[in-house]
């Protein structure tokens, strides 16, 4: 069965809205096959903000870029613009975004990680008082950061090591087509979703239900950078100079075609992208971004 759980009787759900969190330029290659060496595409960092309806409990999913990002560590910084030709820039973080609905970083009760790459786990010290959430894979990661490693792209920084929960997925049960999935809640209303490891160690996605009546959004973090892999008309890139955008690309496949088969048999599922391009370019600066909310299907 790769249905969701079905409503019910005073079901719980949440809103959630659109954060503009910085912007990375990567070359294209990095993501998909078969494309030239001087491609490139531009896509937002994006956050995003959930809120229950009922108890008005404000979580994030992820933190975008960091203002000063070139302060990150600096074998780091020199990988990614030297080498990969990342181009990131922030014209406006998550802390600005929370603002543009007078929500201060001190209402945030809780903020979940999806992965330990810098263009979502953005500054910590913005949210003094938040409780971190992390996918237990990436609990090496923290404690092998820079300095300690000076390869590292992680700074000793990069969580709270006293505000910061790793979650284990391994006995999770499962929903739809995902082996492993967290009812965080206990009514049905947010489910942390288990990514695998084919992007990186620890990656977690969220499936939210967004309506009382079955209609949900599943924020899949970097399971995916471009719509093409998801459509199947585009392949994982594997390039000579830039590397691949996952880990695992076997793995990462695995879960693309579990997301292929979320949105087969839920025609209420609205499936976002941590850079998704498409549909940031389509919504930018509308009611689907703080203090609106992304409309239920």
């Amino acid at each position: 069965m790769m249905s969701l759980p079905p409503p019910v009787a005073n079901q719980a759900f949440c809103d959630v809205s659109a954060l503009e969190a910085g912007y990375v330029k990567a070359p294209l290659a990095w993501i998909l096959a078969d494309v030239g060496d001087d491609e490139s595409i531009t896509v937002p960092a994006l956050s995003f903000l959930v809120r229950h309806h009922s108890n008005s409990d404000i979580i994030l999913l992820d933190l975008g870029l960091r203002k000063g990002w070139r302060e990150l560590p600096p074998g780091f910084v020199s990988y990614i613009t030297d080498k990969l030709h990342f181009e990131p820039s922030v014209q406006q973080d998550v802390a600005d975004s929370l603002a543009q609905g007078s929500t201060k970083p001190s209402d945030i009760k809780r903020v979940f990680i999806s992965h330990l790459h810098f263009d979502h786990y953005g500054d910590a010290a913005l949210f003094p008082t938040s409780r971190f959430f992390v996918g237990a894979g990436g609990r090496a990661l923290v404690a092998n950061a820079y300095p300690k490693n000076p390869n590292s792209g992680l700074p000793a920084d990069v969580v709270p090591e006293d505000r910061t929960t790793y979650l284990d997925p391994e006995e999770w049960p499962p929903i739809g087509p995902f082996p492993h999935a967290l009812d965080f809640y206990g009514d049905g209303s947010l489910y942390v979703v288990d990514a695998g490891h084919g992007h990186v160690p620890g990656h977690i996605n969220l499936l939210v239900r967004t309506s009382a009546d079955g209609g949900w959004v599943y924020l899949a973090g970097d399971s995916a950078h471009h719509w093409s892999l998801l459509t199947g008309k585009g392949k994982i890139g594997h390039h000579a100079h830039f590397g691949c955008a996952h880990a695992n690309a076997e793995e990462a496949e695995k879960h693309i075609e579990r997301i292929k088969a979320l949105i087969e048999e839920n025609p209420r599922v609205r499936v976002l992208l941590a850079h998704d391009e498409p549909w940031f370019n389509a919504n930018k600066g509308g009611p689907a971004f703080w203090p609106g909310k992304i409309e239920t299907l």
